[in-house]
């Protein structure tokens, strides 16, 4: 299981995520704005409180959001943003 050691918010609903095995890049979670707990994210202000969690070591949110790190690896690859 792929683990996060680090993240940033960037620009447009983006993350820059690193991750234990030294890969890192950026992943666009803009998509997930109309769905469920996701609308929250309206307020960027509630976005950019993203935060590694330390036990699971994913990216979480207050409320509960917390995104798979293996989805999020895959991502970063497919992307190639880098």
């Amino acid at each position: 299981m792929r683990r996060v050691t680090e993240c940033r918010v960037e620009e447009d609903y983006k993350l820059w995520l690193r991750f234990d095995d030294g890969v890192e890049g950026s992943v666009s979670l803009g998509n997930l704005l109309e769905i469920g707990a996701f609308k929250l994210w309206r307020d960027v202000r509630e976005f950019e409180k993203v935060r590694v969690d330390p036990s699971t070591a994913t990216v979480t949110w207050e409320g509960g959001i917390r995104l798979d790190p293996e989805i999020l690896y895959q991502d970063v690859l497919a992307t190639g943003d880098r």
